[in-house]
């Protein structure tokens, strides 16, 4: 019988039932993806992380319920916290290679982390699909682009917290869908919906940010934000633009430690 540490760790929260939920499991060595799989399925969260120790660092992926993804901000935050705090890891970097992404760096400062992310485009969509402001119940928007995820801006952050969108409804769109606004006390807000995933509205979006960033950094004419995801369990983020990279800062908590008995 082979066992695996198993972490539930909030991320983008300083305390239990705030921010996004995730599953981490540091391995001796990669299980076959199938195993994984099943594993984050058993899990019941929308993303479980996995790593291996190297001798560079460690190698890192993320899977949901459904399938492995390219990229995930919350598991890889919720990853450090485990290495940082439970590992007897003395470095203030931790240097993850991953899969799909290249090396994502988290840096260690007090009680906040902060992750080295890609940077992401988006572009304007000049004439939006009908069906994204049916679903989001709204008439229209002040801008609509798209990059990996659909991003809807409005005017206001309370029109982004007033949002009750049909998220099934969003299925034939093909992408997610990140809705964001100036903030009344942040420098921005924003909602993310996930149609098709386990976890139709996610509760705070590390890689969404990757494209928010850059946006905001140019509207706003600032490198450096304050962000809150204003979800039910919502989450803040310190943000900054540094070339074509990114900058994501959060706290973490862990809410439980347990063991993992696979009969291989």
């Amino acid at each position: 019988m082979q066992e695996i540490d198993f972490y539930l760790v909030d991320a983008f929260s300083d305390k239990a039932f705030g921010g996004n939920a995730a599953a981490v499991c540091p391995l001796q060595e990669w299980l076959p993806d199938d195993l994984l799989l099943s594993m984050a399925k058993q899990h019941n969260q929308s993303e479980t992380a996995f790593f291996v120790r190297t001798d560079q660092g460690f190698e890192l992926r993320w899977f949901t319920t459904q399938y492995e993804i390219n990229l995930c901000g919350h598991a890889t935050l919720a990853a450090a916290h485990v290495i940082f705090e439970y590992l007897d890891y003395p470095q203030t970097d931790i240097v993850f290679s991953t899969r799909f992404v290249g090396e994502l760096t988290v840096k260690r400062s007090g009680d906040w982390l902060t992750l080295n992310f890609p940077a992401w485009s988006s572009e304007e969509v000049a004439n939006p699909p009908a069906l994204l402001f049916s679903a989001l119940g709204i008439d229209g928007a002040k801008e609509v682009r798209v990059g990996r995820d659909y991003m809807v801006v409005l005017e206001t952050e309370q029109q982004v917290a007033d949002l009750t969108p049909d998220i099934a409804a969003m299925l034939p769109l093909d992408k997610m869908v990140c809705v964001t606004a100036p903030g009344d006390r942040y420098d921005f807000v924003s909602r993310f919906f996930c149609p098709g995933e386990s976890v139709p509205e996610d509760p705070v979006t590390g890689s969404t940010h990757s494209m928010l960033i850059p946006y905001w950094s140019d509207k706003l004419g600032k490198t450096t934000l304050q962000a809150r995801q204003i979800s039910a369990r919502g989450g803040d983020l310190r943000c900054a633009l540094q070339g074509d990279r990114v900058l994501i800062g959060g706290q973490a908590t862990l809410y439980l430690k347990g063991k993992i008995f696979l009969r291989l």
